[in-house]
């Protein structure tokens, strides 16, 4: 029994109730009391206050059958919205999302520098046109994450982004002072990690996601928390050496897992043995299509590394569902049935692995759901991924 002062209990009840609204979608007051094990009472005079808050709304359902007909409780969609920002190099993502999660607007902003003042400046000024556009609902933007593709402090310190060369950054005192609005940052496989649990395994409480795109990164989610070690920095599953006097690595090692088992690995080894500067998926997806001998056979180099570094990090942690983001590994053919024959050992064990159905999206989505699990406070969330019609725009600058 949770023993404290009433307004610490009003708060915990006030999570408990929020959480199963979302995760239920609809649900009557009745039943709120029997799944909560709260007191009718105590489910009354809670949900009167968020409905006069404006965070749910009452549905009265059709009824076939005598005596009254049941009114539903739903989260307020509308009643405010949650912006996720992927922040990579040479393109910053913009996600306006619902508070159900469901993204109803995106831009793309392509970038040609890296240096700090000017992409401040563009964070700012994207920000402040979603502020306005959207200051009218109840609660506006109730709060903004910022992915980060590289190491994040546990007090939210940039500590390095190796492709804008960022060391000891304050975007998040930097972005707070100018727009007013709560900044979070979060290092981008954390993100993905995020969108995986909460849009698709909700009952998984050891999850692991594998960024595979400009380099490797891992996203742990463990019992509705990140793990994220002593400073912050854990999930740079990249760079462990897996091949020992190897490739030289910018992070100054030899043979990181990642110069042999990321997209960006096999990107920059066929544009330069083709002399092809901006090479795309749809060029790699045309070369397996054809047969192309030299690049099935770096896709099944790409398979086997990759493959090494999978068994080291189910060994360590154990996961009920790993997911693995990658676009190449969706269009290369049987792809995941090639990973689970080099997954042999009787030591490893998993219940669970998967593609992304996500995709690259799964970092700025999951930004949302963080900003919005923020916003309710709630220990987790229960999301469906439903797209709306969407509103996108790109513009370089």
């Amino acid at each position: 029994m949770v023993t404290g002062d009433a307004a610490y209990i009003k708060k915990i009840n006030r999570s408990i109730i929020i959480r199963e609204i979302v995760k239920e979608g609809m649900i009557s007051r009745a039943d709120l009391s029997k799944v909560t094990a709260l007191t009718r009472a105590t489910i009354s005079a809670q949900v009167a206050d968020l409905l006069e808050e404006g965070l749910i709304v009452e549905t009265q359902l059709e009824y076939n059958f005598v005596g009254r007909k049941p009114i539903m409780l739903s989260l307020n969609g509308q009643a405010g919205y949650a912006l996720g920002i992927d922040l990579d190099f040479e393109q910053i993502s913009f996600t306006l999302s619902n508070l159900l999660g469901q993204p109803i607007s995106s831009t793309i902003i392509e970038i040609k520098t890296n240096d700090y003042s000017e992409v401040l400046k563009i964070l700012i000024e994207q920000i402040n046109k979603f502020k306005a556009e959207y200051m009218d609902s109840r609660y506006g933007i109730v709060g903004i994450v910022i992915a980060i593709h590289g190491l994040v402090s546990i007090d939210e310190i940039i500590h390095y982004v190796p492709r804008f060369n960022w060391h000891g950054i304050y975007l998040k005192k930097d972005l707070e002072e100018e727009i007013g609005i709560k900044i979070y940052l979060e290092n981008n496989a954390n993100l993905s990690s995020f969108a995986q649990r909460v849009f698709f395994h909700h009952e998984t409480n050891n999850l692991l996601c594998a960024t595979l795109y400009s380099g490797i990164g891992l996203g742990m989610m463990m019992n509705y928390e990140f793990f994220r070690g002593h400073d912050g920095f854990a999930g740079e599953a990249g760079h462990m050496i897996i091949m020992p006097g190897g490739k030289q690595c910018n992070c100054g090692n030899k043979g990181c897992w990642e110069k042999y088992a990321s997209e960006s690995s096999i990107f920059e080894y066929l544009s330069e043995k083709r002399n092809i500067k901006n090479l795309t998926y749809e060029q790699i997806q045309r070369w397996l299509e054809e047969g192309d001998e030299e690049v099935t056979e770096l896709m099944e180099h790409f398979i086997y590394y990759l493959s090494i570094g999978l068994n080291n990090m189910i060994n360590m942690y154990n996961p009920d569902v790993l997911v693995l983001e990658s676009e190449l590994l969706r269009m290369y053919p049987d792809s995941l049935n090639k990973i689970r024959e080099n997954l042999n050992s009787s030591i490893s064990h998993y219940r669970e692995l998967l593609i992304s159905p996500i995709g690259k999206k799964s970092c700025v989505l999951g930004a949302c759901a963080l900003a919005i699990k923020h916003f309710l406070n709630v220990p987790m969330l229960n999301l469906s991924l439903v797209e709306q019609n969407q509103n996108n725009t790109n513009a370089i600058i």
